[in-house]
């Protein structure tokens, strides 16, 4: 889409007048701080359905919410299957044992993948402590520490 004809569709949504709650693409967008790519790509795969008017896409507050829940499982980790299903919990009645032991479950996973991970960055640091404190008590790191002989003279002024 030409710069032009982006800036014309802009004024035309701007143009139209909304219900209250409803909101456009870029509205959404810039609400979230996601390309318009990104919200139409999770669509494609089912996770939100925003109303269409035309070739307009409409998000109620119900889609921004469930935009929200999938933005959030992406920032914890979840795949879009994980994703999928604890944002169709959303639409289903509230306090079903097997929703919520379903999200807890995942919850328990998720965290304990972090943890793990917290381990072995952890223990990779502290590796790598002990390499850097190896070479630099080694004959060789006190020489690249010390001094040169050349320290302290300008090689711009000629009898230096």
């Amino acid at each position: 889409m030409s710069r032009t004809r982006g800036k014309a569709c802009e004024a035309r949504e701007v143009a139209v007048a909304l219900p209250d709650g409803v909101r456009t693409i870029a509205q959404v967008a810039e609400e979230f701080g996601v390309t318009h790519r990104t919200i139409r790509f999770y669509e494609d795969r089912g996770l939100i359905a925003p109303q269409r008017r035309g070739t307009q896409r409409l998000f109620h507050p119900r889609d921004r919410v469930r935009l929200d829940l999938v933005l959030r499982g992406k920032r914890l980790g979840f795949d879009l299957e994980q994703i999928r299903r604890i944002v169709d919990m959303y639409d289903q009645q509230v306090g079903e044992r097997g929703q919520m032991e379903y999200l807890l479950a995942q919850l328990a996973a998720r965290r304990a993948d972090l943890e793990q991970r917290r381990h072995d960055i952890d223990r990779t640091l502290a590796e790598l402590d002990a390499v850097e404190r190896r070479c630099r008590d080694s004959e060789v790191g006190r020489t690249l520490s010390a001094p040169t002989s050349q320290e302290g003279v300008d090689p711009a002024v000629p009898g230096d």
